[in-house]
């Protein structure tokens, strides 16, 4: 489960694009909390503290504590040229709000892996699931294997098994995740084939 991230945040006076160039010279980052059938709230963060709390890798998929409201971030834009953070939104929730998260994939087993073991190369198609999960219990990443992947074979949605209480926001299709492809040595003459070309797999030689 994601660690819940607590930022210390203050409410802003003004706002407007001065009052936030303003904010910006002093260290803090304009932000936005809305949601919950509540008036939007303007506060600002220490840039640090954002910054750091960015780099863990899950900070879109923890819920934030902010001056006690509790939140999930959804948007946080940077300069183009310094790559500085200069505006976040967070949208309110309460303790057990079903939310709309992306979570990271890790797969494991890749020795188990028969394609792989041939030479075959691992085609990522999605580095993230779309995932509904409860605001309490929102997963960190997901596990997948890859133990018995041959050159050729397509990892599914369906055949990831999601914690209990999480569900994919994505129910239209059995989308794949993964592929494993053989190296270009390896392809036959009908790697483009349509149907493969749709699901980004390519054909075992």
């Amino acid at each position: 489960m994601s660690d819940t991230i607590t930022l210390a945040a203050e409410t802003r006076d003004r706002v407007g694009k001065g009052a936030s160039r303003s904010l910006r010279r002093e260290g803090r980052v304009p932000a936005v909390i809305y949601g919950a059938g509540q008036e939007p709230s303007s506060i600002h963060l220490e840039e640090k503290a954002l910054v750091k709390a960015l780099m863990t890798g899950h900070f879109f998929n923890s819920v934030v504590m902010l001056n006690g409201a509790r939140t999930l971030p959804k948007d946080v834009a940077f300069d183009p040229v310094t790559d500085r953070p200069v505006h976040a939104d967070f949208l309110r929730i309460g303790e057990h709000t079903a939310v709309h998260v992306n979570v990271p994939v890790v797969f494991t087993g890749e020795e188990e892996s028969v394609g792989l073991k041939k030479g075959g190369v691992l085609n990522i198609v999605r580095h993230e699931l779309e995932l509904v999960a409860d605001a309490a219990e929102i997963p960190s990443e997901i596990t997948i294997s890859l133990a018995g992947l041959d050159v050729g074979d397509s990892l599914h949605i369906s055949a990831v098994t999601l914690p209990q209480g999480v569900s994919s926001a994505i129910t239209d299709r059995d989308f794949t995740i993964a592929t494993v492809v053989a190296p270009s040595a390896l392809r036959s003459e009908g790697a483009g084939a349509e149907d493969d070309a749709a699901e980004g797999e390519t054909p075992a030689a």
